[in-house]
């Protein structure tokens, strides 16, 4: 299982962000470039449709993939009660040959995207992930290096943290207090819910570049 909230940050906001991660979490970022292959299942693989990502590492000397299924979010009254969306996930280390097993299985190409940014690791109440991503888009198929913006100008950040069905309740008001010191930039909800870019966003983010986000909390 984990944990995860996104939201939206203007791009000329993000190395502010970034300043701020870096006291907040006092380790180093890592740069992200991540070619990521949505595939979901044929109709001859069962009446309920499959869907896995594909994650292609492009950032390594030797590109790494990644094979993840993102299942389903918890639900009932407790769910709707806390900050974080909660669902399953299941990912396991693969060889260069994943993609093709797949389409063997029966696999289709749904979409596929190329995330560009940083991302930073660091334990707070939870082992949180932080990433800071634009999301492009190919206009060729698997042509990453004529990947344009989805959104120009806007990025994505997304929080997560792994938890089980024993301590996601922790887990969550970890992450949720994370978030609060990232308010003044931007807001981070459960994913499908969008708010928007903060009203704040500008002058916080003067404010952070002027101090140089000094300050390891």
């Amino acid at each position: 299982m984990e944990c995860v909230v996104q939201g939206i940050i203007e791009t000329q906001h993000v190395e502010a962000l970034e300043i701020l991660l870096q006291g907040l979490c006092g380790v180093g970022r890592e740069r992200l470039r991540i070619h990521e292959i949505c595939l979901k299942s044929g109709p001859n693989l069962g009446s309920v449709a499959s869907e896995v990502r594909l994650l292609c590492d492009l950032e390594q000397p030797e590109p790494t993939w990644t094979v993840k299924h993102i299942g389903g979010a918890m639900r009932g009254s407790g769910a709707e009660q806390i900050s974080a969306l909660v669902r399953t996930m299941v990912e396991s280390k693969v060889s260069k040959n994943v993609l093709r097993l797949f389409y063997a299985l029966g696999y289709k190409l749904d979409h596929e995207l190329l995330r560009v940014g940083f991302a930073f690791h660091f334990y707070r109440g939870a082992q949180i992930s932080v990433t800071v991503s634009s999301i492009n888009k190919m206009l060729k198929l698997h042509a990453t290096d004529e990947a344009v913006p989805v959104t120009p100008g806007i990025q994505l950040v997304e929080v997560t943290a792994p938890a089980s069905s024993d301590n996601y309740t922790e887990v969550v008001a970890a992450v949720s207090s994370f978030c609060e010191y990232l308010a003044p930039l931007l807001h981070l909800s459960k994913p499908g819910i969008s708010t928007g870019v903060v009203p704040t966003a500008a002058a916080a983010a003067a404010s952070l570049m002027s101090d140089g986000g000094g300050t390891t909390l």
